[in-house]
């Protein structure tokens, strides 16, 4: 994988990383404010986009969680064909 490829990468995956946080924290508040019409629509609207990012990176650079493993595209599975995160560069060993 390119440099530039590897940016594109890190840069998606931050962006999930912050999104997914949003929604994390916007549940904890809906936890004590369940009727709080703005904070629903704003977690619609999160839950939405993290939705759209998780799906965009599945397809670019294979599912980071199961509930995404179809969205990699071609006929096979792909879950299992990218390497475990102890495989990849940099990683704990």
């Amino acid at each position: 994988m390119t440099n530039c490829n590897m940016n594109a990468k890190r840069q998606l995956l931050q962006k999930i990383n912050e999104v997914s946080f949003a929604v994390d924290d916007i549940l904890l508040f809906l936890d004590t404010h369940p009727c709080d019409q703005k904070a629903l629509a704003f977690y619609e609207e999160t839950a939405a986009k993290r939705k759209e990012l998780m799906t965009e990176y599945a397809r670019s650079y294979g599912p980071l969680t199961i509930d995404d493993a179809l969205e990699s595209c071609g006929d096979t599975w792909k879950w299992m064909e990218q390497p475990f995160p102890w495989e990849k560069e940099g990683a704990c060993r």
